[in-house]
């Protein structure tokens, strides 16, 4: 069964989401993140992604109260990512209530770093996140390129102990246009034994049953709940 993982996005503590990674499409959904959590969980749901979208900017953790404030209030599972630059911005994550983090500029930038954190807190706590523009991995909040392309790294860093990976098709995320199902089949084929999350672009529960059939470890979504376009009755089939 598809482990479901619905997102919370932050903006100075707002609940919202973005098009494509541009900041300029913000649409505030919740001004209240611990209540959205608080009904996920409620709904049976086990697992939740952060992100801190004021960190991705900023370049270092921002939102980390709102984290504690959803960890203190609920029982979910948070991974938590966005402006984890430094051993600082890591331990405040821990500290305030992620059990994972998903990193994904440093990985690309500073590989000697995410090694080891790597080491250092075990392949369980670390999600790479490894998000895709035209087949390339992007970094800085997905405004740039960085010249890898996806499979090449993924390959890399599989190799140095990483098991589980995050990966978002830019192109389709907050665009409700389906998840990229034939990249992420591309994926599990090359590394079948890799626990994949696949981000972007889900608009309907049936997506998720696509990304299933294809092998898909895990989902991320967020627009389309929010959007009335899944409700979280619907999601009880994949509890």
């Amino acid at each position: 069964m598809i482990e479901l993982i619905p997102a919370i996005d932050l903006i100075d503590g707002k609940c919202v989401r973005l098009a494509q990674g541009d900041y300029d499409s913000k649409k505030v959904y919740n001004e209240n993140p611990v209540e959205v959590a608080k009904e996920f969980e409620a709904y049976g749901i086990r697992r939740l992604h952060v992100v801190d979208l004021d960190g991705a900017a900023s370049h270092h953790v921002v939102n980390y109260r709102t984290l504690e404030r959803i960890a203190n209030a609920t029982g979910l599972i948070i991974d938590f990512g966005g402006g984890i630059k430094s051993d600082e911005d890591l331990v405040i994550a821990f500290d305030n209530g992620a059990q994972m983090v998903t990193v994904g500029s440093v990985a690309a930038r500073q590989p000697e770093l995410f090694g080891k954190w790597l080491n250092q807190y075990g392949p369980a706590k670390m999600i790479l996140g490894a998000d895709a523009k035209d087949g390339n991995i992007a970094v800085s909040g997905w405004k740039e390129e960085s010249g890898q392309q996806l499979l090449p790294y993924l390959d890399s860093y599989v190799k140095k102990g990483v098991t589980k990976v995050l990966c978002t098709d830019i192109s389709r995320d907050g665009m409700l246009e389906g998840p990229a199902t034939s990249l992420y089949r591309e994926v599990m084929e090359a590394f079948p034994g890799l626990h994949l999350i696949a981000s972007g672009g889900v608009s309907c529960s049936e997506d998720i049953l696509r990304l299933e059939e294809a092998g898909v470890p895990a989902v991320v979504f967020g627009k389309a709940l929010y959007e009335g376009r899944i409700t979280l009755r619907e999601l009880g089939r994949f509890l």
